[in-house]
């Protein structure tokens, strides 16, 4: 039988449908899930960011099994060593006088890499994870292998503290908060896992390695030249707003705005495509100011039937917002059944945590002071 030879658009459906089965099965986690595919057609490292039992591995494993590809996947300590990673030496060769890496089953032979707890990264590993992640390359002693790496994802429930883990940060270009689910949207979690749980291994439809290298030599032939002008005055406006771009990876970002056009079956970037730089923070703190920028330079494109729809959707969180919410929860509690009481102590919660990703102090305080109020309330009620 001939094989079947795809359109691009057909396997552009295909990763898009890919992303649209990941979104059902992890409810709430679909800007994570959009990167997640804008960063594997750029071809470009993400890095999440997130406490414990947030869903960031199993995301991550979901998204191997819809690659038919190798995986490789390690939790790093700091006692990790470059064997652990890369591989042994061949003993058979090292008797002969080579070093010689025995890769089979490691890093150096994986289409996906996923690093967990990636910032426990000890020096011993450093340098060569910094030009695998960087070049694609992994070199040892006179050995150099050019990696069949799609992506590397990297995941920490902190951010680097050690000037020495700076570079290896900043060698993932995007950036994402894995937090815990909205509690509104907990039956709907419940839902998905218990699906996901009865799951087989046959209902996986999927995209090949192949093809998603096709995608990633598509994104240079995408062009930017309409958006560049605009491209070029937000990275000017994010750097006098004291983000550190630097000219590296301002030319690596051209190709995840590409990324976004492509995904969106267009050959030509437009304004919307930007939305992707809302997520090249080096800090909490900056989150809020770069999509507050971002967003600014966004809006001001005419909607477009093949935008990404992700461009008009900003996960940051809104003062006002949860304000107005506390003080209806406020109003509600005194007449709220028991059953209500839990939910409304469930969503205290989760507005609270929303709220500590507020950068401008005043307006977090101006969050916190009914959050507090309401606690207060709740523990005399009790």
């Amino acid at each position: 039988m001939e094989p079947v030879i795809l359109s691009d658009a057909n396997i552009i459906d295909k990763l898009n449908n890919v992303l649209q089965q990941l979104k059902k099965t992890f409810v709430g986690k679909d800007d994570i899930i959009d990167l997640m595919g804008i960063c594997l057609a750029g071809r470009e490292n993400l890095f999440l960011l997130g406490p414990p039992g947030t869903a960031k591995s199993a995301m991550v494993r979901e998204l191997a099994r819809h690659i038919k590809g190798k995986t490789f996947e390690y939790l790093l300590t700091r006692f990790t060593e470059p064997n652990e990673l890369f591989g042994p030496f061949d003993i058979r060769k090292l008797r002969d006088g080579d070093l010689v890496t025995n890769t089979d089953g490691m890093l150096p032979e994986a289409s996906l890499v996923f690093l967990d707890e990636l910032l426990n990264a000890n020096s011993a590993i450093l340098n060569s994870l910094l030009m695998a992640l960087n070049e694609k390359i992994f070199r040892r002693g006179k050995e150099t292998k050019k990696l069949p790496a799609l992506i590397f994802i990297g995941a920490s429930n902190h951010l680097p503290e050690e000037e020495s883990l700076q570079a290896l940060f900043d060698r993932f270009l995007i950036r994402v908060h894995c937090g815990n689910v909205d509690p509104a949207q907990l039956e709907k979690v419940l839902h998905a896992g218990w699906d996901m749980e009865q799951t087989t291994e046959t209902d996986y439809t999927g995209i090949t390695e192949e093809e998603v290298r096709h995608l990633q030599s598509l994104t240079t032939s995408i062009d930017l030249s309409i958006v560049r002008p605009a491209y070029i005055e937000l990275v000017q406006l994010l750097r006098n707003a004291g983000v550190l771009i630097s000219d590296r990876r301002a030319v690596k970002l051209q190709r995840l705005i590409a990324a976004s056009a492509l995904l969106c079956n267009r050959r030509t970037a437009l304004r919307s495509d930007l939305w992707v730089l809302r997520y090249i923070w080096d800090t909490e703190e900056q989150q809020e100011v770069i999509a507050g920028i971002v967003n600014a330079a966004v809006a001001t494109d005419d909607s477009h039937p093949q935008q990404h729809p992700r461009a008009n959707i900003n996960s940051a969180p809104d003062a006002d917002t949860i304000y107005e919410e506390v003080l209806q929860m406020t109003e509600q509690w005194d007449t709220a059944s028991g059953a209500e009481r839990s939910l409304i102590k469930d969503r205290l919660r989760y507005l609270n945590g929303r709220s500590e990703w507020i950068s401008n102090e005043t307006q977090r305080n101006y969050v916190l002071q009914p959050i507090e109020e309401l606690w207060q309330k709740i523990i005399q009620t009790v």
